[in-house]
């Protein structure tokens, strides 16, 4: 296996330095030695250190020479992108995203299936396949991968990788260190180092390293509304042991006793992964049988089938009762970005996970409704917006972030 830690959370000033660099040429390459340092306050000789060991490693390569201003002109560096691959996947609201990934962020080979929906043995033997499917198909850059990243729900010890995963059982969820050592199959099997990461975590590095562009440094990623990944001046808040950005409180014990005079508007309050959308409609459906059968002929689908993806599609055709759902979870929505806002002050909420399916008026919804509930000092220039990167969000952040240790580490 590369000798490479990817559980590391603590960065030296050289690291970082790395990473900084890496960062300037993966986005301004070609760039010249003395543009790096001027970009980055630190003196020419440094950076050429630095450089110099890329190059060494056929990470950096130079290239045709700047126009000079006078004296010898200096010579381009620009990121070797095929250097080295990673893999990344991503568990979303509704698929699972499998990528190979090169060293500029560009996807080489895309795999996906659908959200398993049963237990996190299934979801971590779908992880698994999917990293063999990338690997038969990429063959020829097999020696040149790096590592995987997986970006997957849950409270993940970054200790030892273990994944504290929520199970429904009935009325009530629970909290269970998953049986499934995942890191290790993953790196056993495939002889790789791998980066066990939070979803929301993930995503949030994903849009800000290759999404949202250079202004946000202050950013909080909406994974639908059960978890958030934060930015906090340009750096992941993790917590302590890694577990922030779980957005609710629960207590199986006292859940029954635990409700809002609005009920499922109780931001404080645990929610399904998808808001509660799909148990609105099927209950309004149940109710208003003429309106059932509208919209089981929009979406080919029985009331006990229906899913995320069936009620945005009934949104689209405006359906009476799909849009009704979704206003109605976008206000909630609103209502606890709102909390989140007041408390961290973010320049940009992004929305993701699947929830960018939900369309234009989702987002409006739940804009507005930020602004309604916010602080105006806080929200006046707040953006909120959905995921630049969609689907690929999870999987492309959790690639990166190991990206990230190869060059720290070098």
């Amino acid at each position: 296996m590369r000798e490479i830690d990817l559980q590391k959370e603590a960065l030296s000033e050289k690291e970082r330095r790395n990473i900084e660099i890496l960062d300037i040429l993966r986005k301004r390459g070609p760039i010249s030695r003395p543009d790096i340092s001027r970009d980055m306050g630190i003196n020419v000789v440094t950076i050429s250190s630095c450089i110099d060991e890329f190059i060494k490693h056929n990470l950096v390569f130079e290239k045709s020479l700047d126009v000079s201003e006078g004296g010898r002109r200096p010579v381009l560096l620009d990121l070797n992108s095929k250097a080295g691959f990673v893999i990344g996947v991503g568990l979303n609201l509704m698929n699972m995203v499998g990528l190979l990934v090169d060293f500029k962020g560009n996807i080489i080979t895309k795999t996906q299936v659908s959200r398993p929906k049963a237990s996190v043995s299934e979801i971590s033997e779908s992880i698994l396949e999917i990293v063999r499917e990338i690997l038969r198909r990429s063959k020829e850059c097999a020696s040149s991968i790096h590592g995987i990243g997986v970006g997957i729900a849950g409270l993940i010890n970054k200790n030892d990788g273990s994944i504290h995963w929520p199970q429904k059982t009935g009325h009530y969820y629970t909290y269970a260190t998953v049986d499934v050592p995942l890191k290790d199959l993953l790196e056993k099997e495939f002889n790789l180092p791998t980066l066990m990461e939070n979803d929301a975590t993930s995503a949030c590095f994903g849009e800000y390293w290759l999404g949202l562009g250079d202004n946000y440094k202050n950013i909080l990623y909406m994974f639908s509304g059960v978890g958030c990944g934060i930015m906090i001046n340009g750096d992941l808040y993790r917590g302590a042991q890694g577990y922030a950005g779980e957005v609710a409180i629960y207590n199986y014990k006292e859940q029954d006793n635990f409700n809002c005079q609005s009920g499922n508007d109780c931001f404080l309050k645990r929610w399904d992964i998808d808001l509660g959308i799909v148990e609105d409609v099927r209950a309004s459906l149940l109710r208003d049988t003429e309106k059932g059968e509208e919209f089981s002929r929009i979406t080919q689908t029985a009331v006990e089938n229906i899913d995320l993806k069936t009620v945005f599609t009934a949104a689209r055709a405006q359906n009476v009762l799909a849009l009704r759902a979704l206003e109605s979870a976008a206000r909630r929505l609103g209502v606890k970005i709102a909390y989140l806002v007041n408390l961290l002050n973010p320049q940009i909420v992004v929305i993701g996970g699947g929830l960018e399916e939900a369309g234009d008026e989702f987002l409006r919804k739940v804009s507005s409704t930020v602004k309604e509930w916010a602080f105006r000092e806080s929200a006046e220039s707040l953006k909120v917006a959905y995921s630049q990167l969609r689907e690929n969000t999870v999987a492309l952040g959790a690639a990166s972030l190991v990206m990230q240790r190869v060059f720290a580490q070098l």
